[in-house]
């Protein structure tokens, strides 16, 4: 189940790179992901959970810009990649799978961030413009998140 955990917050994480993160550190805050005693028990720190938070607000924000590049660029793709490995592998680190889950977590974000991209264009063409998919991308990556969190524990 773990795995399959780690799997989904990398797909969250290729949705919205930093709602994944953001997710986790609140559940660490919180005490629902068991982390406080491993390598991982940096994110259960107050500045963590803030940062993430602050950073996952402004992502939200600044997606919605016309301005704002494809998640399919190198740098975009691979802060997706990346947050996915985080946050997969310290959803491992509560249950001690941590290298597993941070692969699991790798793939999950390739996933969310192609299969998302793919998605949200089928939505907006069928919207005819791109917020409202972009909205209900937003709400699936965030209640996907605190799911996924509250599963864990």
């Amino acid at each position: 189940m773990l795995y399959l955990l780690a799997l989904l917050i990398g797909v969250v994480a290729g949705l919205r790179a930093m709602t994944a993160p953001a997710a986790v550190a609140w559940g660490a805050y919180l005490g629902w992901l068991p982390v406080a005693s491993t390598w991982a028990g940096f994110m259960g720190h107050w500045a963590a959970v803030g940062i993430f938070t602050i950073l996952a607000i402004v992502e939200l924000i600044t997606d919605q810009l016309p301005s704002t590049p494809s998640r399919k660029v190198p740098q975009q793709f691979g802060a997706r990649i990346v947050m996915g490995a985080l946050t997969g592998a310290v959803i491992g680190a509560a249950g001690g799978a941590t290298v597993v889950c941070l692969i699991a977590g790798i793939i999950g974000a390739v996933i969310g961030t192609l299969g998302g991209a793919a998605v949200r264009g089928r939505l907006a063409a069928a919207f005819g413009k791109d917020l409202p998919a972009a909205l209900i991308e937003d709400a699936v990556a965030i209640i996907g998140a605190l799911l996924i969190v509250a599963a864990v524990a």
